[in-house]
This record gives C-alpha cells, sequence and structure tokens, in this order.
C-alpha cells in the first residue's frame, strides 16, 4: 500500500509503466467534474471508475482484494477513511474469488485504517485488502484499475 498527495505522484512512477499515464490522468482539470461510471482510457489496461455515493459505517466495510489489477484510489471530495489488512493475514472469506469481477472479499477486520482527504491517492497491490468507502458523508471519489 501507498498513500501519499498527488504533489509527490511523481515519486512512483517507476514503479509500474502505467503509473505516468494515471497521475497524469488525476491531475487533469476535468477531474472534479467527473460524473459517476467506468471510464476507458487505454482498454482493459488502464480504465477508472469514478463513484460519488454516501459512505459506509465502518462496519459496513468489507476487505476486498483484486488479482490481475493495482487499485488507485483518489478522493476528489468528501473525507474517506479505509481499512486495510495483508491478504496474508485474512482468514475469514466472505465471497469466493470471482474472475470475471475480479474480486474477493474478507468479513476479517481491517488491521489498520487510513483517512484520505481531496487530493490524497493510495495505492493498493494485489497484497492488501482493503475496506473502501467509510465515511459520515457522501464520496466522491475515482478508482484507477491498473492491470498487472
Amino acid at each position: 500500500m501507498i498513500l501519499d498527495t498527488l504533489d509527490n505522484a511523481d515519486r512512483y512512477t517507476a514503479m509500474h509503466p502505467a503509473f505516468k499515464r494515471v497521475f497524469a490522468f488525476l491531475r487533469s482539470p476535468s477531474l472534479k467534474t467527473i460524473e459517476p461510471g467506468r471510464l476507458e482510457i487505454d482498454g482493459s489496461r488502464l480504465y477508472a471508475i469514478a463513484t460519488q455515493l454516501p459512505g459506509k459505517r465502518p462496519e459496513e466495510a468489507r476487505l476486498e482484494v483484486h488479482r490481475h489489477y493495482i487499485d488507485v484510489h483518489f478522493l476528489i471530495t468528501g473525507k474517506e477513511s479505509i481499512g486495510w489488512r495483508g491478504l496474508a493475514d485474512c482468514r475469514e472469506e466472505e465471497h469466493p474469488y470471482d474472475p470475471e469481477r475480479d474480486y474477493l472479499s474478507f468479513s476479517d477486520d481491517p488491521s489498520m485504517w487510513c483517512t484520505i482527504h481531496p487530493g490524497t491517492f493510495v495505492v493498493f497491490y494485489p497484497g492488501d485488502a482493503h475496506a473502501p468507502m467509510v465515511s459520515n458523508g457522501k464520496v466522491h471519489k475515482v478508482v484507477l484499475k491498473v492491470a498487472l
């Protein structure tokens, strides 16, 4: 997991060939008005999913894992907490792996929480189980899906 601000994003561009495009997308002035939905950037290799939804309570959030994608979560407006637990420490599988959605979930409690504010991004690799969308208010965010 990487947690940082967009101001420092260039430190991470060498970690994946698509990260330069990811951070360029996140710096776009039009991002603040992005509508909810899926936006194709480079087919299945890189795409964005924008959401604008009410947050969940911590006990409603489920740890999720992806095997074939890196998630880059970026908060546009609101305040969001995201739970984290290393995949190796997850024991309580809730939904088995769905290859169509590249999604697996666990009902374990996160071992830590991070709170992000607008301008903050979090990178989750396949070993990072994460429970997003915890907030008392509305969360407007974009998640970029980066193929491994």
